[in-house]
């Protein structure tokens, strides 16, 4: 029996008491089906895991073996609101995209003039729905289908990167690196990991009274660049290759790189220049041209193209007191298409629907929430509750990390 018979007698199997199969549904089936079958269907089985530890990573094979999340969590297209909780404590999604993972930030004094924001992360529990905190780490990034996240230990720079199973909380690989790491990022199919190699932990800062609330505020520190690079590295294997790319610019702080929309080049942000500047390289380190349907983005934007790459969600064009609008753009031609509700456009949750944070209306201060717009519309779903004022670590008091379930 071949894998395509398989897949088309099981399905008939589950027809009767089963609701209509969501994606990933004929993965999951094959999988309980090897769990069966192991001696019969051996060799479907091994190559059909081979496929899905291609897809996802780690576990790098038979992924579905002790895979209890609920589909809901990862395979729904629809909505998943709290907008009673800031910080969010269940689960909180739309469409395509979930929230993964969310930090809040601290100063922690390093000397009487000196200091380091240190972050905190929950982590999306995939079996549970919740968000679990986890004090172990300095740096997260989650890969799509909210799988695993890849993670960096307290003293940065790391010298090894861990790939951490959000399902049990056990980092089940460590990657060794000969340059130190500060951050990560996964390429758009979670093949591929861009680590940003600095001398110096970046999230360094100088620390000083500011003069009228006697606030101790932490701002970047100003110096030699400590930025020296990246590798991109293959997530199954752990392999891969470093480039020499220093810091654009004298500042200490992040300037983290990630990848292009086809994972072919990477970026990171240009200190100094107007808001939003991108500089793209080549897997060798070398400056390249922005992609055709990247030329008009903004770094300081996460939302970035659509998931058909038709449309840019790009920065504020108008604000009110009560409410806030940004734009969309022809990614190849920068043309102004629409507006939008949202201050900021955080994540797509499908080719019409964005995440984006829009502000509490009628108070002076920052204080936004996560919801949910609609191209061409003025309606808006609230997702969280209202984040409380923040003034100096960061905009909001927690910051999001989204990832494609």
């Amino acid at each position: 029996m071949n894998v395509e018979e398989l897949v088309r007698e099981t399905l008939r199997e589950q027809a009767a008491a089963q609701p209509p199969a969501r994606a990933g549904f004929a993965d999951r089936v094959l999988a309980a089906r090897r769990r069966r079958r192991a001696r019969r269907l051996a060799s479907v089985a091994v190559a059909a895991a081979a496929v899905v530890a291609v897809a996802v990573g780690v576990p790098l094979l038979d992924s579905g073996k002790d895979d209890v999340r609920p589909a809901g969590v990862l395979d729904s297209g629809g909505v998943s609101a709290h907008p009673d909780q800031s910080p969010p404590r269940d689960l909180i999604a739309a469409g395509r995209t979930a929230l993964a993972a969310y930090y809040t930030t601290k100063t922690v004094p390093l000397t009487a003039d000196r200091g380091a924001l240190v972050r905190t992360y929950r982590l999306l529990n995939p079996g549970t729905g919740r968000y679990e905190k986890d004090s172990r780490w300095s740096y997260a990034a989650v890969a799509p289908g909210l799988r695993t996240a890849a993670v960096l230990e307290r003293a940065l720079p790391a010298s090894r990167i861990g790939l951490l199973d959000l399902g049990t909380g056990k980092v089940e690989r460590w990657i060794p690196v000969r340059h130190g790491v500060g951050g990560l990022a996964f390429s758009r199919d979670g093949r591929k990991l861009v680590a940003t190699t600095y001398k110096e932990n970046p999230d360094q800062c100088d620390r000083s009274t500011e003069q009228t609330s006697g606030d101790t505020i932490c701002m970047p520190r100003f110096g030699a660049r400590i930025r020296t690079g990246f590798a991109v590295l293959d997530v199954a294997s752990g392999k891969g290759s470093w480039s020499a790319v220093s810091a654009n610019r004298a500042v200490i702080g992040r300037e983290d790189f990630a990848f292009s929309r086809d994972g072919a080049r990477v970026f990171a942000r240009v200190v100094g220049e107007r808001d939003g500047t991108e500089q793209f390289y080549d897997l060798a380190g070398r400056e390249a041209a922005a992609p055709a349907d990247e030329k008009h983005l903004r770094w300081d934007v996460g939302a970035r193209l659509s998931p058909d790459g038709t449309l840019a969600a790009w920065g504020l064009v108008k604000e009110r007191r009560d409410r806030s609008y940004s734009a969309i753009v022809d990614p190849r031609t920068g043309r102004h298409i629409t507006a939008v509700r949202g201050a900021e456009l955080a994540a797509w949750a499908d080719n019409k629907r964005l995440i984006a944070w829009e502000r509490m209306p009628g108070v002076k201060e920052y204080r936004p929430r996560l919801v949910l717009v609609t191209l061409g519309s003025e309606h808006v779903v609230p997702l969280s509750g209202f984040s409380e004022v923040n003034k100096f670590d960061s905009p909001q008091t927690w910051q999001p990390v989204f990832a494609e379930r």
